[in-house]
């Protein structure tokens, strides 16, 4: 087993779900609990995550150093390498420059080193998050690898089998990431599951077997009560609504709200999906009224979301005791949500992260509400839960479609949400989805949309002037959400897009493409 030292990355359960995919087990633990865990498990091998903190910082979050006693291979990622060097002697200092997203890696002495000595090459595409570096590592360790901006990207003490890495190997984005984890489990003498392959499917978590088991658990956390499921139109939900389905039957009620923030022709698609395909019983709910007057005046992003979670649960609150009429309930009503591991995540999901944005059916759902709030996919990632789509017979065409937040187009709108933007942004947005389809891309893209930048610029239309609103276009591809790049969609295609919104909308007069990574972004902009 490996034991993961959490000090509040937003990938650490990454880091497990990349172990557990070798076959072997893990288990999250806060620093503060590491000793008492090392000694009571035993485990084969440890890795110190990344974080938030710097080792500077008068709120740190530090280990106990009798951990680099147990004789106990440890692996520190990130803010892992930094807290091992300083606890080991070395030097750690703020770095010069930030370095978020992707870097250049190249490897010092290739086949002298653990990590690194099965890659078929010496310089390799990483994902970096950071800020401090060290400067001068401590006795014992040598020098393994460096960036174009970071001299010491990674060391090794083979004798203590102590290894540190600056970049995240857990995340897709790192080429041969799953190599350098596989290869610490080498040292850690743990059996992987299956031979070494560099592009394998999901082996161990999506099965018969784990769908059976997710049945199973959802059949007794429900029993014999009844349940809505808040439906969003996403993959998301839908999977979270077919799973409880298969346990209790028409015991569950799907909900949709019609928010009024949706794309254009979403709520007839859905209708139409729902009903004809996934084969769900669906009641729509309209209140876009009820959401845009919640949302006037409103700016500030984290707000829009809380109030937009808010006004879900009161509606599902209206509609659970409609269904209810005035009978005795057994207990609280049992809502339904496809809540994923990255929105916890993102949401503060863990004790020492930081909040990212505030998902509204996570840290956007009040603290008094009447439900108890069943998540079935709060453990999974979003391929995750297209693997499971598939295994559940979903039409392709909804496994594979973009990803749309739960506020909707609250969150593509920078600024006050008004019906008259929204009316803008459909436009532009049903613009993008159409001509990337027409080019054939729209499968080999993870999400594709506009968003209403809250800009106004000059332009001009009829050889007079206009003052009109700036559409951003963002494509990303990505495989968990954890990280993500942008698109190099091409470029007659973007002039296409471009030229389409600037005479089709007439109140815009600029489109702009955003080529920004996660980190440092979002997927969204707000």
């Amino acid at each position: 087993m490996i034991l993961i030292i959490d000090f509040g990355s937003q990938t650490t359960h990454l880091i497990a779900r990349r172990i557990q995919e070798e076959g072997v087990k893990t288990k999250i633990v806060l620093p503060d609990e590491a000793l008492k865990n090392i000694e009571e498990l035993q485990p084969s091998g440890i890795i110190l995550s990344g974080g938030p903190s710097s080792v500077y910082s008068t709120d740190g979050l530090l280990i106990d150093k009798k951990i680099f006693k147990k004789n106990i291979p440890i692996l520190g990622i990130c803010y892992g390498l930094q807290l091992m060097s300083q606890l080991l002697g070395g030097k750690v200092d703020p770095g010069t420059k930030k370095e978020y997203g992707p870097a250049t890696f190249d490897i010092n002495q290739k086949e002298k080193n653990i990590l690194f000595q099965t890659i078929p090459q010496q310089t390799f595409g990483v994902w970096m998050s950071h800020f401090d570096e060290v400067i001068e590592p401590p006795a014992g360790f040598i020098v393994t690898g460096s960036t174009p901006t970071v001299k010491i990207a990674s060391f090794e003490d083979q004798k203590r089998k102590f290894y540190g890495i600056q970049f995240h190997p857990e995340v897709h984005h790192t080429e041969f990431g799953d190599v350098i984890l596989f290869n610490f489990l080498k040292v850690c003498k743990e059996k992987t599951k299956v031979e070494r392959k560099l592009d394998k499917v999901l082996k161990s978590r999506i099965n018969d077997q784990s769908i059976k088991n997710m049945v199973l658990k959802l059949k007794e956390q429900i029993g014999s009560q009844k349940a809505i499921c808040a439906l969003s139109g996403g993959i998301d939900s839908a999977v979270a609504a077919a799973l409880t389905y298969r346990a209790i039957g028409d015991n569950l009620t799907c909900f949709y709200v019609d928010t009024g923030l949706m794309r254009m022709g979403e709520t007839e698609q859905i209708k139409k999906t729902f009903n004809e395909k996934v084969k769900l019983p669906l009641k729509v709910i309209y209140a876009e009224n009820e959401f845009l007057k919640a949302l006037k005046g409103i700016t500030d992003p984290e707000q829009k979301r809380k109030i937009i979670g808010e006004l879900f649960i009161r509606i599902f609150e209206r509609e659970a005791l409609r269904m209810a009429q005035g009978k005795p309930s057994k207990g609280k009503p049992i809502l339904i949500q496809g809540t994923i591991y990255p929105d916890v995540i993102e949401s503060k999901g863990t004790k020492h992260a930081q909040t990212i944005k505030t998902h509204h059916n996570v840290g956007g759902i009040p603290s008094a509400h009447t439900f108890t709030i069943i998540e079935p996919l709060r453990e999974y990632y979003k391929d995750e839960v297209r693997e499971i789509a598939k295994m559940l017979n979903f039409p392709p065409e909804m496994i594979w479609r973009h990803i749309f937040p739960g506020p909707g187009l609250a969150v593509r709108i920078i600024g006050e949400v008004t019906k008259e933007k929204l009316e803008i942004l459909k436009k532009a947005d049903a613009i993008v989805i159409e001509e990337i389809k027409k080019a054939g891309l729209y499968e080999d893209i993870w999400m594709a949309f506009a968003v209403l930048a809250g800009i106004k610029t000059t332009g001009v239309g009829g050889d007079e002037r206009k003052y009109g609103e700036t559409i951003a276009i963002r494509a990303i591809e990505s495989k968990d959400t954890m990280t993500a790049e942008w698109v190099r969609l091409p470029y007659d295609l973007l002039a296409k897009i471009s030229n389409r919104i600037v005479t089709e909308v007439f109140e815009v007069t600029r489109v702009v493409y955003d080529i920004t990574t996660k980190p440092p972004a979002t997927m969204e902009w707000e």
